[in-house]
């Protein structure tokens, strides 16, 4: 255990690995780093994501909605926009609301409360895409609109429980509630 008094407020990144949908299959994808938000520092508010998109397929397959902001930030993997070689497409909003906006270079989409959104499928990727999803909440979850009907889904990522030792986060937002301040 450290002594330093603010060192809780520092998240030291670790390699994940998620799954996507190429063709058809899902295939494990990475590595991606997060920011789970509240659960690596207690009392944040907000969680993002850093990765690359290295091979065409569908990242989220399902409309989704969030009860807070997000940005979705799409650059060419050197960060230089002269190197931008994918074509993606997003659909923001849902039935006969929807509308699909192409990524066809370096932006940011900006994604109100509430909003539907996605999927966000990448047909083309010549050269890698840096993508950051960032979400002003403290654990990444929504309404999603499954095939069986809307529901709500939290997703923590493949982390460990930061409340109970040897337990995966199954998502109990407990670790929310906790401030730096009482660690």
């Amino acid at each position: 255990m450290s002594d330093r008094k603010y060192e809780k407020l520092v998240h030291r990144f670790e390699p994940e690995y998620m799954t996507m949908t190429i063709d058809g299959k899902e295939v494990e994808t990475g590595p991606h780093i997060y920011f789970r938000g509240g659960c690596q520092i207690p009392g944040a508010e907000f969680n993002i994501g850093y990765g690359y998109v290295t091979k065409a397929g569908i990242v989220d397959r399902y409309p989704h909605k969030h009860p807070s902001d997000e940005y979705l930030v799409f650059a060419s993997g050197t960060l230089n926009s002269k190197d931008w070689d994918a074509h993606a497409e997003l659909t923001i909003g849902r039935g006969d609301d929807a509308e699909v906006y192409t990524i066809d270079g370096p932006m940011t989409i900006y994604i109100p409360a509430g909003v539907w959104h996605c999927p966000l499928d990448f047909k083309r990727v010549g050269a890698p895409v840096w993508f950051q999803p960032a979400l002003f909440q403290g654990m990444f979850g929504g309404t999603y609109a499954l095939p069986e009907g809307e529901k709500e889904l939290v997703y923590n990522g493949p982390i460990d429980c930061v409340l109970e030792a040897g337990k995966k986060c199954d998502c109990c937002k407990k670790c929310l509630s906790r401030s730096w301040e009482v660690l």
